[in-house]
């Protein structure tokens, strides 16, 4: 069978050259005579992996010798827990700017831990847009701000970062590794990986050395940054199939000429399909352009109807996983790095047929 194109927003498309180099390497990697899913963590050919990974993700996105790289389980929705009982030492306090679904969670299970300001918010507008980030106060001290860099629910991005005396916390979990960023500016990043990443299963933590080893004391071994720091993330049996293909894409990203290559790809597919939908009698974007993701691109017809009736057709033609997330409805694209060009090209002129054989339709 044809492979289709695939727009979940996760877990979402792999490289194909890394599937194929998977498939390769399922049965026997390297000399081992084993799999990867068969090995001992604690085993040479293991560690090999796991510190081609993070010396590649270190390459990648020129990560300070000050931050330390840790493979993690529990997805990005553990760290919003792990943050808080790891940085609200100072002040029990943090900051907020609340951009949609997962900003909301994570403020929900900050609070749990100790004062939670929401400082900025879109919900206004039903999350369409980044706050004015110059509008915000972002000179009071806090244990950290946090942000979610990219909604995958709502189809928004920040394009510049706040700039603050406290900490930076950003859940990447959606755009990580699709353009270049300052990781210096942050004090700690985390993005699940089943995104741009690699499969499920996987969480990467990116942290300064100085917000280590000031858990509360209540916190669980397991949810302690410290732990996975001094033991390399060998702390307990990690995820390591999701790590040896992680380090098979962070190679694919090297291959592909790096994160300004896989930016301007990204730029040029997210620009071709917002180009077509703005210029749309039949679909629109309920996003404000100037906070437009580059990943997911929510988009609706003008009837519940018509968004069904697309969705079918999109999947009987293979382009699947179209279906907007449940609480916002209508349809999404995401495009993430592995997407290719020719995906959305062809997306892009099964949606022009469509428009084309409804509007005939209303007009006979």
């Amino acid at each position: 069978m044809e492979r289709v194109f695939n727009f979940s927003a996760g877990p979402s498309v792999l490289p194909l050259p890394v599937l194929e180099k998977v498939q390769k390497e399922l049965v026997s990697f390297g000399n081992s005579g084993m799999s990867v899913m068969e090995m001992s963590h604690r085993s040479a050919e293991f560690e090999g992996i796991i510190k081609n990974c993070e010396n590649l993700l270190r390459e990648v996105l020129e990560i300070p010798a000050n931050y330390k790289v840790l493979f993690l389980q529990g997805g990005a929705s553990t760290q919003f827990s792990m943050v808080p009982l790891n940085l609200l030492k100072k002040y029990k306090k943090a900051a907020f700017i609340n951009t949609g679904s997962w900003s909301k969670k994570a403020i929900s299970e900050a609070k749990k831990y100790g004062e939670v300001e929401v400082i900025g918010s879109s919900e206004d507008k039903n999350f369409s847009y980044i706050p004015n980030l110059e509008a915000l106060d972002l000179n009071e001290p806090y244990d950290y701000v946090h942000i979610t860099s990219n909604n995958t629910i709502e189809g928004t991005k920040y394009t510049t970062y706040p700039k603050t005396i406290s900490p930076l916390v950003a859940d990447f979990s959606s755009n990580i590794l699709s353009e270049p960023i300052d990781v210096s500016k942050f004090g700690l990043i985390y993005a699940g990986a089943q995104k741009n990443i690699g499969p499920a299963g996987l969480t990467i933590v990116i942290i300064r050395d100085d917000l280590i080893g000031h858990a509360d004391r209540l916190c669980p071994t397991m949810l302690d940054y410290k732990t996975h720091a001094e033991a390399s993330s060998l702390y307990n049996t990690p995820p390591t199939f999701s790590i040896y293909v992680a380090m098979l894409v962070l190679e694919w990203i090297q291959e592909s000429g790096g994160l300004n290559s896989i930016h301007q790809n990204n730029l040029l597919k997210a620009q071709l399909l917002y180009d077509f939908i703005d210029q749309s009698d039949l679909f629109s974007s309920p996003i404000e352009k100037e906070s437009r993701s580059l990943m997911n691109i929510p988009f609706t017809s003008t009837t519940d109807e018509l968004n069904k009736q697309f969705l079918a057709e999109a999947n009987s033609a293979g382009f699947v996983n179209l279906e907007g997330h449940r609480s916002v409805g209508g349809m999404r694209a995401s495009i993430y790095n592995a997407m290719p060009l020719e995906g959305v090209e062809k997306l892009v002129q099964f949606m022009s047929r469509f428009e084309k054989k409804i509007v005939e339709e209303i007009v006979r």
